[in-house]
């Protein structure tokens, strides 16, 4: 079960991103700040919930959050900086956008470059534990899923509604033979998917 909050007393945004482990299309941030006493049983680490859970999830966290923003970072951008940077750049840009000013960050991960002011707490696997980290999973995830769906309308052989860009077997044959869209992180290695040894 998810823990409400890290403190009693502060404003905790929960941040977490999408994206990170995609070949194409952007890194997507989220940043939540919710009610000390929010509960909804249906909460959860994103990648632990159905795609229809999380659309449901989408509306409740958006109207129940004290204050919340998404950020995304292109793939070009991305290619620039390297995705860590991105990914940290997306971070601090939600904290920028939030309407409250919140006095601790919880982060999705083991390491954050420091925002300025805020102090902030590293948490493995923290979409798991903390409530406004799932709820700052679940925007970040649906936000990047819905662009990636909208794109791939230009590009369906690259089948972007269903992989979201993520590097599948078929995605990255695919990628190997038809060459990088646009989209596309031009730094990232696509290595042929290995063959499944057959036993006779």
């Amino acid at each position: 079960m998810l823990e409400c909050a890290f403190t009693k007393d502060l404003m905790e945004a929960g941040l977490d991103e999408a994206g990170r482990g995609c070949i194409a299309g952007p890194v997507v941030a989220a940043a939540v700040i919710l009610p000390k006493d929010f509960f909804h049983p249906l909460l959860n680490d994103s990648k632990q919930l159905t795609e229809k859970d999380r659309m449901e999830l989408r509306p409740i966290v958006e109207a129940a959050a004290l204050a919340y923003s998404v950020t995304f970072i292109d793939n070009k951008v991305i290619d620039e900086i390297n995705i860590l940077k991105a990914s940290f750049r997306a971070m601090h840009e939600c904290v920028d956008k939030l309407a409250l000013k919140p006095e601790l960050l919880l982060i999705d991960g083991n390491r954050f470059p420091a925002y300025f002011g805020i102090s902030h707490q590293c948490i493995v696997k923290g979409d798991s534990k903390f409530a406004s980290i799932a709820a700052a999973s679940i925007l970040a995830k649906t936000y990047r899923d819905e662009y990636m769906m909208q794109i791939a309308a230009d590009f369906p052989e690259y089948d972007w509604a269903t992989n979201k860009g993520y590097p599948t077997p078929a995605h990255k044959r695919v990628t190997m033979s038809n060459g990088q869209t646009p989209f596309h992180r031009l730094t990232f290695k696509i290595k042929a998917p290995k063959l499944k040894s057959v036993k006779i």
